[in-house]
């Protein structure tokens, strides 16, 4: 049986979204120790700006017997929980000159440190160091690799002996007006501080979307009448109160803390109703009323069988203002679909193409979420024999372009609910199917296709068969998360949308728990039984040997898994190349097969991670001949979202050796994916 977090959504890992630091996806909130707090005034020794010069490209560690100090105002709140173990302050309550940033590794701070209270911090034993090139103030890092320029949270404990607040009243903090146009590099020093950004609003690209979908951080563009750029953006938490809200889609003052990562001007919100102004029309983009609501009696509604009828031969254009209800039925959530999903009601199913990747994280478009579709200026085409929704492309119904999503596309605002497939044989499946989710009972791989990925180097069909000999196709893309992953040897029941290609059915699975097959097969043959030869879930690397070939970071062991703990490696942004080799493995003679497995989350753009075995190892990386495998990776980098197995890679060929393995890690300037690795597993079959 197969374990695939992301698929069980019940199953999330309790976490909070990071704000200024890295991994910390499973950090959980707990009540605030208040032990030691109390107000205080102490004496200023230096500013904000004096201090954030102290900082030049590498961690710098205030000496333990210094008496300076710092004072500032809180601009930020982490009552909603869209601010995460992070305090922003800047050197006024108005008309600051300077902003500045806390890392603390404590929750509930607005309890403590009010939003406009005055706080004064003693910098003895704290670190200065930067995290996507954004100074801030916390301790040295002390954990195996560390980034030469980094700095960890204050503890919690440290908190109380180190901030405090002062016994004057909280007062209002007025937001320093800026445009988005004056955010740069010569404006840097406003980082940490409350702004007010007057006629913002949100890009038409992301208009009738929530501010963030559950347990996740994403990026919301803002604009303004003086740019309209991707490096302008509004951070929001999964795991904000206000998270599932729809996005304001009028224009006014947007009130935020301002940040960076890199190169990206970044807004926090504290509170819902620092946005309550934009809510005016016309907005700047010629939108002149919001486009989020919807009213069933001002349609006709439609089905989708009588949406297909509208089909008139060729690429067919809605004229008439129809509304389509239905339901997802798949999304892109594994990548075996990209850019469509498909939706369904009780008369039959039907693809939406959608210029738009991760359409898994807009609420509209999660599976078992009920959307409405506003037909009027789509298009539905016959593409290559399964009818399909969109705009034109080539002369037929190609991808609704993203700035139009909001046009056609409105949450129902119902929860999302159980999707129940319809139940067929092979035989029974009609041109009614088409589009529809489906459950086809006690099937299994044909033998030429036993011992074979799902997918290999390109989109792949395997051939699916009943006990009676009725055959269909199973499509998978290459870019699937379980494309590397052997396909099951035994008999079961498949869950997946029909499609069609020319006069062939086909089928395709959302995820790959849809096609679990453990049964007998169709002969009584018995799936093999595989025994674990070697197992490592990393509680320590002592079955592993970190190499360090080039940059300063290096494998080690973090406390995030599948469960805790896991191997982690995290590039920093920086040039590396690393490398984590097992211990010698023996496969015994007398297994007839053998398979590696492990697990990987990942986070941020960079380079894949590899995974390489030998049986001659030199005791040098170097001068090992090595043989590359192809695994399955996790290809959602946008957020550590859940474990995914790499599948059954093959090791037949090393029947009776001693084997070693490798991950190999590489990183460049500027770009590097932090992956973890679990479960890492070597099994066999007599």
């Amino acid at each position: 049986m197969k374990n695939y977090l992301s698929f069980f959504k019940i199953l999330f890992v309790i976490m909070a979204s990071f704000v200024v630091s890295g991994c910390v996806h499973d950090d959980k909130y707990t009540d605030p120790d208040l032990t030691g707090y109390g107000c205080a005034e102490l004496m200023k020794t230096k500013t904000l700006e004096e201090v954030k010069a102290l900082y030049i490209n590498q961690t710098y560690v205030f000496p333990e017997n210094t008496t300076d100090v710092i004072e500032g105002y809180v601009s930020s709140s982490d009552e909603t929980g869209n601010i995460y173990k992070t305090i922003f302050i800047q050197d006024a309550r108005e008309n600051p000159t300077q902003g500045f940033v806390i890392s603390v590794d404590a929750v509930s701070t607005y309890t403590r440190f009010p939003q406009g209270s005055k706080i004064y911090i003693k910098l003895n034993g704290l670190a200065l160091g930067t995290y996507g090139g954004l100074v801030q103030l916390g301790v040295k890092d002390m954990a195996p690799g560390a980034a030469a320029n980094g700095v960890a949270r204050i503890p919690e404990k440290m908190v109380a002996t180190h901030i405090f607040k002062s016994c004057e009243e909280a007062k209002p903090i007025v937001p320093k007006t800026m445009t988005l146009a004056e955010l740069g590099t010569a404006n840097d020093r406003f980082l940490g501080c409350l702004v007010q950004i007057p006629d913002a609003e949100f890009d038409a690209k992301v208009l009738c979307s929530v501010f963030a979908p559950a347990g996740t951080s994403v990026d919301r563009q803002l604009n303004d009448p003086t740019t309209s750029v991707t490096t302008r953006v509004v951070r929001n938490s999964g795991f904000a109160s206000f998270a599932n809200q729809t996005l304001p889609a009028g224009k006014g003052t947007f009130i935020g803390i301002l940040s960076k990562f890199n190169s990206s001007y970044q807004f926090y919100i504290n509170k819902l109703s620092d946005l309550a102004d934009m809510k005016h029309f016309p907005r700047k983009d010629g939108i002149t009323s919001d486009p989020c609501g919807i009213t069933e009696s001002d349609y006709t509604m439609k089905t989708v069988s009588e949406v297909k009828q509208l089909f008139n031969g060729s690429l067919t254009q809605i004229t008439a203002n129809h509304l389509l209800k239905a339901k997802v039925t798949a999304n892109d959530e594994t990548g075996n679909l990209f850019k469509y999903v498909y939706v369904e009601d009780a008369t039959g199913g039907i693809r939406v193409n959608i210029n738009k990747t991760d359409l898994y994280r807009d609420e509209r478009f999660r599976v078992g979420k009920e959307v409405y579709i506003k037909l009027k200026d789509l298009y539905i085409g016959n593409v290559n024999g399964e009818l399909q929704i969109g705009q034109p492309f080539n002369g037929n119904a190609g991808q609704i372009a993203e700035v139009d999503v909001y046009k056609h596309f409105i949450d129902t605002k119902k929860p999302a609910t159980a999707v129940v497939p319809t139940e067929r044989t092979i035989a029974q499946l009609t041109n009614e199917d088409v589009g529809r989710y489906v459950k086809i009972k006690n099937v299994q791989f044909i033998d030429a296709d036993l011992g074979k990925p799902y997918a290999s180097g390109t989109t792949t069909n395997r051939t699916l068969e009943d006990c009676s000999g009725s055959k269909i196709f199973l499509r998978t893309s290459n870019f699937a998360s379980f494309s590397g992953v052997e396909v099951d040897g035994g008999k079961g029941d498949i869950y997946a949308i029909v499609s069609k290609f020319n006069n062939d059915y086909q089928l395709w699975i959302p995820f790959l728990v849809n096609a679990d097959f453990d049964n007998p097969r169709c002969d009584g043959t018995v799936p093999a039984v595989y025994t674990t030869i070697f197992s490592d879930g990393f509680d320590t690397l002592a079955n592993w040997t970190a190499v360090n070939i080039e940059g300063t970071q290096v494998w080690s062991t973090t406390t995030f898994g599948n469960p805790r703990p896991s191997a982690i490696m995290d590039g920093n942004r920086m040039l590396n190349e690393d490398w984590l080799v097992s211990k010698k493995i023996a496969i015994p003679s007398t297994f007839t097969d053998a398979y590696v497995s492990f697990e990987t989350d990942g986070r941020f753009s960079g380079n894949p991670l590899e995974l390489y075995v030998t049986d001659n190892y030199t005791g040098t990386v170097g001068t090992t001949n090595w043989t590359k495998l192809n695994p399955g990776l996790d290809t959602d980098l946008n957020a550590f979202s859940g474990f995914v197995g790499s599948g059954k890679v093959n090791l037949k060929s090393y029947l009776n050796k001693e084997v070693v393995f490798a991950f190999k890690y590489t990183s460049v300037v500027g770009s590097s994916t932090t992956w973890e690795v679990d479960n890492f597993a070597v099994k066999g079959t007599k």
